[in-house]
């Protein structure tokens, strides 16, 4: 029924607001968002399951939740390129193009709920010291990836 509704949504959607939505208006953005964004949740919702397995055969670094690193910092790369892409081409379509991506996968797969609620529990733990390990990969890796790499790949700075 769900599906049903949703497939409803999009076909009212798509008739209703496709003017809107080429030209990069923010309310068709912030529509699409809102019928998308539950199917990245979704995925989000179930790629928790396989934190704390580690690495390797040997099961190293258990502690950390990579799964929610990975769709933390994934998207937070996603949306750096994005946004350095816009200033770099700017052109009508691609920033209305980006935007919507930026609103729909980036922002509804990370999660900073989920983060925090990792890091209040390897608090709790312990080790606290793992806790503030965690953020530190988290915060290095987004920022490494975000800041400095993103504008390399899209400039060709060498």
């Amino acid at each position: 029924m769900l599906i049903l509704i949703l497939g409803l949504l999009w076909g009212v959607f798509g008739s209703s607001e496709k003017k809107e939505f080429i030209a990069g208006g923010s309310c068709a953005q912030l529509f699409l968002a809102c019928i998308v964004g539950p199917v990245y949740v979704w995925i989000r919702w179930l790629l928790a399951p396989f934190n704390g397995r580690g690495l390797g055969k040997k099961v190293a670094l258990k502690w950390i939740p990579f799964w929610t690193l990975a769709a933390n910092v994934l998207p937070a790369c996603i949306m750096a390129a994005l946004a350095t892409l816009k200033k770099v081409v700017k052109t009508k379509k691609l920033d209305a193009a980006a935007t919507r991506f930026q609103y729909e996968l980036p922002g509804c797969l990370s999660t900073v709920s989920t983060f925090i609620a990792e890091f209040h529990a390897m608090r709790q733990s312990k080790y606290v010291w793992r806790s503030y390990a965690y953020a530190a990969i988290t915060l290095l890796i987004s920022f490494v990836l975000g800041t400095l790499l993103v504008p390399v790949w899209t400039k060709g700075y060498n």
